[in-house]
């Protein structure tokens, strides 16, 4: 058996403020809002086949989670914060601690999507199987705010985002975390054509950033409902609108899109968005 252990040493404060937020002492699930949930059990538990709807991190509050994947466990303990990618079969142990309250208990944050300005990873990459991540004081008070604005049901979506958008920021640069960027092909192919929208790009130069080939490429997104030839031309024009709602002429809009002729820019402008480049 290839055991990791991942042994944080958190400030007690960082359980404390997290428990507080999320009371619960109900067995199994208990939502606090939408995407924030606590996982209770009161005695050692095994749990098979265990899938994850969406890319969710874990921060262990009481007790320990052990996460089997084929022969392989990593154990978490109290103050452990962890990801756990979707659409993986696993298996969980969950044991309750031994300081007198004997409970398993764990904050469980959902990621269903990336908040605005957050890129997503579009580079091929192997799976990503070691969970842990090893929090500085900066990522646990980040998380923290995070749970605290989203417990709260008063709070607006944009600071949620907000507030999302930090933690995701600083669990950018960890290996574990990169489960937490993946989103679908057509997306990965439409941030990369925004990335540089004057950019003359081809369906080869994105397959091999993306580690697909040209045909992979077209087909799954046929099979997503879309076509390169249309990513290409929708991020172009919405660059294109960016620089003329920040005061650009349209010249220089098309420009920034990647049309040379400012007539044909005008003529796409006005079929995609119902209005010309200076009707705005």
């Amino acid at each position: 058996m290839d055991t990791q252990h991942f042994e944080p040493d958190p400030s007690r404060t960082f359980i404390r403020r997290l428990q507080a937020l999320l009371p619960s002492a109900r067995s199994g699930f208990n939502s606090h809002a939408r995407h924030l949930f606590s996982y209770c059990a009161f005695d050692r538990e095994r749990i098979a086949s265990v899938r994850m709807k969406h890319p969710s991190i874990l921060v262990v509050l009481q007790g320990c989670k052990e996460v089997w994947v084929g022969g392989r466990a990593q154990a978490f303990g109290p103050g452990a914060v962890f990801v756990l990618p979707p659409d993986l079969d696993m298996e969980v142990i969950n044991i309750p601690g031994d300081d007198g309250q004997c409970l398993y208990e764990a904050m469980i944050m959902e990621v269903p999507a990336l908040p605005a300005g957050i890129a997503p990873v579009v580079e091929a990459a192997a799976p990503v199987l070691d969970f842990g991540v090893k929090p500085g004081s900066d990522l646990m008070e980040a998380l923290i705010h995070a749970a605290t604005v989203i417990a709260d049901h008063g709070q607006s979506e944009v600071l949620k985002a907000l507030r999302m958008a930090e933690v995701l920021t600083l669990m950018r640069p960890y290996p574990a975390a990169r489960c937490l960027f993946h989103v679908g092909l057509a997306d990965q192919v439409a941030w990369l054509i925004a990335s540089q929208p004057s950019r003359a790009w081809t369906v080869p130069d994105v397959a091999g950033r993306l580690g697909l080939g040209a045909s992979t490429l077209r087909r799954q997104l046929a099979a997503a409902g879309t076509s390169f030839r249309a990513i290409v031309a929708r991020e172009r024009l919405r660059a294109g609108r960016d620089a003329i709602q920040s005061g650009a002429l349209s010249i220089a809009a098309a420009e920034a899109a990647g049309y040379a002729s400012r007539s044909h820019f005008a003529r796409r402008y006005r079929e995609h968005f119902g209005t010309t480049p200076t009707g705005r």
